[in-house]
């Protein structure tokens, strides 16, 4: 069947219909190409022509900036956004990509009235098809989340799939996914009414103008260099696509953007002998690896196979994207896929196989932000596939972010400073997309793990841990262990795991718990970032005092929880400060925090030279003992008295373990659970994990790992940056007013915010909940994602989850908004508003009851009873 229709193929390989297709979106222009010179300065810079590029320009102008000067090396549109397949799809697993892509979605629908040129939108609706009871179950978790959002969506049988679209075989289907307002649309067509808009907004565009780099002076941009002459401005706008990574390392301080090329291939057939109707659904078919749409009444088909070719390794390779050299032996798994689902395709002629480059990101989420390092810098980049459904949200919140100084939404899953320059080696970008491409439809379970450019970043205790078991999982590029694998088990069995259900990882981690309870354990936490801030006077006080929320100005020897706010009284980040002497404060972060804190701190930072910020994360290896033995064990090792009397909670202390001298010893664990956090000069770290492991054996130490302490961190109500707090989330709203300080003195960054909202209220409270009615051996778990019920409505989403040992129930935390039932506006969230609502957790569309508390369950960890015994209703928070 194959080869019948590839010698179809071989016969049509020059095909007037794709030149006209082609060039008819090439060769189409918002604007003509300038003779005049370029003018001697702007505002803004924005650099790339396609979606992009033109998305951030008219929304700049939207918001009233109009000195915006738009850059193009080719023709606009002619770049991706010219052989985009054009389908704009709502369906996505994290939430903000789903909100820019709704956003996407209005926007575009209303080009065409707006500027009078036609852009292909079409509301065709979109199926995306399940061929398994996993499949199906992901497909359920994204549309109980589409459907809170306000995205209608529905799962729908095998049978409703062949209702919706004859054509389809859907014999080995167990479901689908049906979005009916998903659409498809021209992609060059939407960036040239972009850039029509734009225009009319007062924005500037030259195409055939190339930048050449980027000026930058004292860490901030002033201009740039193109081959028509120089630009002086306040900012730059990368939107390059794939020339985004070059052109970010072309300035002489060099901004890293990783992201790697591929190349996509799609085809194009002629139409049917009873054309497809215009508004045909798209079909997604992960299970296939294809995806399936209407084209001229013919079809149009492409996938992400598992065996992806990276290019353009190195090197600006093309002004302007042209179709690349086709290899249908390469794209024959996809074509038999799509034979399979669409059988009456096989006599069908096909007009060409398009060979597009797509550029992908290290994690599979696009880049968007200021770059750490140079003030000014803006980047839009890295779409993975997707930068027709984003283009309109991420240019809209990039644009919100340079004229506001921040987005109108919490993007940190998409934000540049998650990636630190260990991201952009050129090997491990090549060998990471060809790992990150076939991701895209490979379903994708909780607590899966990239297995490409790892050990990248590893404790001095790596080997040690490895030979004891440790399974690891990667953060900001750090090997962290999951969780120890006892001898008697099958690590290739459990390392093949994959379940939305009970995993196998369950007893594991329950005697890892258990121990940390009755005993004690070593958990290597060594990837958290740590900065010393140091002065000769009292300006690192000083500025801290600005920078965070909570006193800093202690005792030597204690430390303090506290936030580091933004101007709105959001967490930029959440942290522990340990004061080390007068002038010098040691500060613990979370390990993604490393190159945002570095940034937020160094932006606020006055610059004196008698104020020294050092980042020492590589210099210490961190030990966290947990349990009530731990004390015991530390007590032996430095024969010095280490309990509560001696050595009270939440202080510091520079001691010998072992011996080794000059330990920064601390009584607090992260988890709420007694014990101590080692920091251990590297040279040491071998030496006191020996002689720990050592004396902790008569006291039943076993190492353990970061699925335990996420257990025993959620049970007792602990949120964590990242996961339940972002740059949106106050102290006030998590239950954290304890570690502000509105009184203390000395102004600080966000306390404004603070007391007008202390003054009018909040908005939304962060809650646990219980599952009462959820079985753990048989009912799909929650992971985290969840829409809350409140009295039947919906009223937030969860943040994280974890199976509670010590309570042998599932436990969820999230945040409750107070909707108002007629207009949907938010209302203020008391705690008489969360204790008197019956709530519910939707898990992939079936709802368990949950029980709210705004407090730990605190009794419940002085001694353990059953479950079956235990009145939640008795338990009284501190």
């Amino acid at each position: 069947m194959f080869y019948r229709l590839l010698s179809t193929v071989q016969r049509q390989r020059i095909s007037p219909g794709w030149q006209t297709w082609s060039s008819a979106r090439s060769s189409a222009s918002a604007t003509k190409a300038h003779s005049v010179a370029l003018p001697a300065q702007a505002q803004v810079v924005v650099c790339g022509g396609g979606i992009m590029g033109t998305s951030v320009a008219y929304h700049l102008s939207k918001l009233g900036w109009k000195d915006i000067v738009l850059l193009e090396q080719g023709r606009l549109a002619a770049g991706s956004t010219r052989l985009c397949a054009g389908i704009l799809s709502t369906a996505r697993h994290l939430i903000i990509e789903q909100k820019m892509a709704d956003y996407s979605n209005k926007l575009y629908s209303q080009l065409e009235q707006e500027t009078g040129i036609q852009t292909g939108y079409v509301r065709t609706g979109s199926i995306h098809l399940a061929q398994t009871q996993d499949r199906l179950i992901s497909l359920k978790r994204i549309s109980s989340r589409l459907n809170v959002m306000g995205i209608p969506s529905e799962i729908i049988s095998p049978k409703k799939v062949a209702k919706l679209h004859p054509l389809l075989n859907v014999h080995d289907l167990v479901g689908a996914m049906h979005v009916p307002d998903d659409a498809v649309v021209s992609s060059a067509d939407v960036a040239l009414a972009l850039a029509s808009a734009a225009s009319q907004n007062g924005v500037q565009i030259y195409d055939r103008t190339a930048v050449l780099h980027v000026i930058i002076k004292k860490g901030q941009v002033t201009g740039v260099e193109t081959d028509k002459g120089q630009i002086e401005c306040q900012y730059f706008v990368n939107c390059a696509g794939q020339w985004a990574y070059e052109l970010g390392l072309s300035t002489e301080e060099p901004v890293s953007i990783p992201l790697h090329a591929c190349e996509h291939f799609y085809l194009l057939t002629r139409p049917l002998e009873t054309p497809l109707q215009s508004n045909t659904p798209t079909i997604v078919d992960a299970d296939g690896r294809i995806y399936i749409r209407n084209w001229q009444g013919g079809i149009l088909s492409g996938g992400f196979e598992k065996n992806p070719k990276p290019i353009f390794t190195e090197g600006k390779n093309q002004l302007e994207i042209q179709n690349l050299q086709e290899d249908w032996d390469h794209f024959e798994p996809l074509l038999s896929s799509l034979l399979r689902r669409m059988p009456e395709l096989e006599a069908l002629e096909i007009m060409k196989l398009v060979n597009c480059p797509e550029t992908f990101t290290p994690d599979m989420r696009c880049i968007m932000g200021e770059s750490p390092t140079v003030q000014g810098y803006f980047v839009l980049a890295g779409m993975n596939s997707a930068g027709l459904s984003f283009g309109g949200g991420a240019g809209k919140y990039l644009a919100e972010w340079m004229v506001h100084g921040y987005p109108s939404e919490n993007v940190w899953d998409l934000d540049l400073k998650r990636f630190g320059v260990l991201q952009s080696s050129r090997t491990f970008l090549r060998h990471r997309v060809m790992e990150v491409t076939p991701l895209l439809y490979d379903l994708k379970v909780p607590r899966w793990d990239f297995q490409t450019g790892r050990q990248l970043r590893t404790s001095p205790l790596y080997d040690r841990l490895d030979a004891q078991g440790a399974r690891w999982m990667e953060k900001h590029g750090f090997e962290r262990p999951k969780y120890f694998v006892p001898p008697d088990k099958d690590l290739l069995a459990l390392e093949q795991s994959k379940t939305f259900y009970k995993p196998d990882w369950f007893d594991i981690v329950e005697s890892e718990v258990k121990c940390c309870k009755e005993a004690v354990c070593v958990i290597d936490m060594s990837s958290f970032t740590k900065f010393e801030i140091t002065s000769t006077g009292d300006q690192a006080l000083e500025i801290l005092q600005y920078l965070f929320s909570n006193d800093l100005d202690v005792p030597v020897g204690h430390i303090v929880h506290t936030g580091m706010l933004n101007e709105g009284g959001g967490y930029e980040n959440d942290c522990s400060i340990a004061r080390l002497s007068k002038r010098s404060f040691f500060m613990i972060s979370p390990t993604d925090q490393q190159v945002h804190c570095w940034s937020w701190l160094k932006k606020h930072m006055p610059e004196d030279t008698n104020l020294l910020l050092e980042d020492v994360t590589w210099k210490y290896t961190a030990l966290n003992l947990i349990g009530p033995r731990a004390v015991d064990v530390l007590s032996e090792l430095s024969y010095a008295p280490m309990t509560p009397d001696h050595f009270p909670s939440l202080f510091c202390k520079e001691m010998s373990v072992g011996y080794a001298n000059g330990i920064r010893v601390m009584s607090m664990t992260h988890t709420g659970e007694p014990g101590f956090m080692l920091y251990i000069p590297i040279e040491y770290a071998l030496h006191v994990y020996n002689e720990v492991m050592s004396v902790g054996q008569k006291y039943g130490i076993r190492n353990a790992g970061y699925y335990a302490l996420r257990s025993l961190r959620i049970e007792k109500f602990f949120a964590f940056w990242g996961q339940d707090l972002n740059t949106f989330t106050t102290p006030l709203e998590c239950g954290r007013e304890f570690r502000v300080k509105l009184e203390k003195g000395t102004d600080f960054i966000g306390r404004d915010a603070l007391l007008q909202q202390k003054q009018n209220g909040t908005y939304k409270r962060f809650t646990m909940f219980i599952l009462e009615d959820h079985d753990t051996d048989l009912d799909l778990w929650p992971w985290w994602g969840e829409p809350i019920y409140r009295n039947g409505h919906y009223v937030g989403i969860t943040t994280s989850s974890a199976y509670s040992f010590t309570l042998e129930r599932h436990v969820c935390l999230g945040f409750v908004h107070n909707f108002a039932e007629d207009t949907g506006a938010e209302q203020v969230v008391t705690a008489d508003f969360i204790n008197r609502g019956e709530y519910e957790i939707d898990i992939a569309g079936q709802r368990f009851q949950a029980k709210a508390k705004l407090y730990p369950f605190s009794s419940l960890f002085t001694h353990k009873r059953r479950k079956d015994e235990v009145e939640l209703n008795d338990f009284q928070g501190k």
